[in-house]
């Protein structure tokens, strides 16, 4: 098999960057489309209309595509939420504020979200390892600001902080898989009606609420 070419010559050869962000483009959108085990890098070279050796080139296998996918649709997920915490409000604000960002790459990259989201779980056990480094990073911004709002009473104080994080984040994972009717066009009144669940479900009496 060809080797693939380096990024650091890809970085240097605009029309090969080009022509790899393409080809990897095109990757995700049948694994989106189609799942991990129901593409063939024939498939993608077809919606290329390239050779399928020529693939290799890029990269060297369909696994080694499928990671590339993920670690993109992670992409800003963690900077986003690490930006939040760091940021002035209550700790009910930065949930709902940690909500919108968490959905947000939806509107801008939505098939390797979905990717990312539905088809991780097939790659190697390293490549799930290096992913999951950054998803704990984020599990841990999310569980920060509600053991924040635990200490200064604003979230209930029976609230177990990672049931919490992890039913939050689950839910927002969810978004990807709805029907597109569902969905409509504007993600920020799913992330508005998620925090005002979360807040109704999480809040204690007389807390500082989400603003």
């Amino acid at each position: 098999m060809t080797t693939h070419i380096p990024r650091a010559r890809l970085v240097r050869n605009s029309r090969l960057l080009r022509r790899a962000d393409e080809i990897i483009d095109a990757a995700a959108r049948m694994f989106a489309e189609r799942g991990y085990h129901g593409t063939s890098t024939q498939a993608i070279a077809d919606v290329l209309g390239m050779r399928q050796a020529s693939l290799y080139y890029y990269f060297p296998s369909k696994e080694a595509a499928l990671e590339l996918v993920c670690l993109r649709g992670t992409d800003g997920f963690v900077e986003g939420a690490e930006a939040v915490v760091d940021s002035a409000g209550t700790p009910l604000h930065k949930l709902a504020q940690l909500i919108s960002a968490h959905l947000a790459p939806i509107e801008s990259k939505r098939d390797y979200v979905k990717v990312f989201i539905n088809e991780r779980r097939y790659l190697p056990t390293a490549s799930r390892r290096r992913l999951g480094r950054k998803t704990r990073r984020i599990e841990r911004c999310f569980e920060h600001v509600i053991l924040a709002g635990i200490a200064d009473g604003s979230i209930r104080r029976d609230t177990d902080a990672r049931i919490a994080m992890l039913a939050v984040l689950g839910m927002c994972n969810a978004v990807i898989n709805w029907r597109a009717a569902d969905q409509g066009k504007d993600l920020r009144r799913i992330a508005a009606g998620f925090a005002a669940l979360i807040a109704n479900g999480l809040a204690a009496s007389g807390g500082s609420g989400s603003g």
